[in-house]
């Protein structure tokens, strides 16, 4: 068996919107449009999922998605984390929860043929919610949001490197295991697993939390 540690990252060719020196959080600061579509990305499926949850048909929930990410553009140079509790999904959820009682007010105020009670309803339902709570818990839609940050950094390492982080780390495969399957040490595929998590966490940071 080889042990093909420099392999595990693929150098200065590798170098590219996600391997840049600062993370995610600090690119959308300073307007980069490549962070904006990883953004986008990233959270625009768990956008989609919190506006359908709240009632909204498919259309709709695609349009509220874009005022959010309009609105997430003018503010996100006041992203601040002061608190523990201070987490970007929080702020995300409390403007996609302003958007969505936003789309029912509009709709409450049409004719009741085409509003009417159901408006009012789901108004009421997102007035209920608490505005400083956290946001709805999904895992699934949560999980999704982990394999899409994955996505974004998969470039950045070889082809054997990811098979063994992704063997161990999502499939739960043993590292022995994994060695023999890839051709690198045990010792290489921990360090595999724990190069991408660290790659993971570097450009994603406080999104993820």
């Amino acid at each position: 068996m080889t042990d093909s540690g420099a392999e595990l990252g693929r150098g200065p060719s590798a170098e590219g919107p996600g391997s840049i020196g600062s993370s995610l959080l600090e690119r959308l600061k300073v307007e980069s449009p490549e962070a904006w579509r990883r953004l986008v990305h990233l959270f625009g499926p768990l956008v989609y999922q919190w506006c359908r949850r709240h009632g909204l048909q498919a259309a709709d929930a695609t349009d509220v998605g874009q005022e959010v990410f309009r609105v997430v553009a003018c503010r996100i140079g006041r992203f601040r984390r002061d608190r523990p509790a201070d987490t970007f999904r929080g702020w995300l959820w409390t403007i996609t929860r302003s958007k969505i009682a936003d789309h029912w007010r509009r709709r409450e105020r049409q004719p009741q043929a085409t509003g009417g009670s159901t408006a009012q309803m789901r108004l009421a339902e997102v007035a209920a919610a608490e505005p400083a709570g956290p946001p709805p818990s999904d895992p699934p839609t949560e999980s999704s949001l982990y394999q899409r940050g994955l996505q974004l950094i998969q470039d950045e390492f070889t082809e054997r490197t990811w098979k063994a982080f992704w063997r161990v780390a999502v499939d739960g495969r043993p590292p022995a295991e994994v060695a023999e399957e890839t051709g690198l040490s045990i010792n290489s595929v921990y360090l595999a697993k724990s190069r991408v998590l660290h790659r993971l966490r570097e450009e994603l940071g406080d999104l993820l939390d």
